[in-house]
């Protein structure tokens, strides 16, 4: 399963969604003008790069005959 192009690009967008997710909470827990600037930037990047990775989980899913 590793040598498949689509599953790699599945854990790309996975692991994005964990940096992106660590950066956050990190200026969240640090708070100052970090958070202040580019909490909700961070955030709202955070949905988006999820709602991707969902989408590709899905399709890995479904183009592999696997079942929901």
């Amino acid at each position: 399963m590793t040598d498949d192009p689509l599953f790699i690009v599945l854990l790309v967008a996975v692991f994005a969604v964990l940096i992106i997710l660590m950066i956050g909470l990190g200026g969240f827990a640090g708070g100052g003008a970090f958070n202040k600037k580019n909490s909700n930037r961070l955030m709202r990047y955070r949905i988006v790069a999820q709602f991707v990775a969902v989408l590709l989980i899905l399709g890995f899913v479904w183009l592999r005959g696997g079942s929901f």
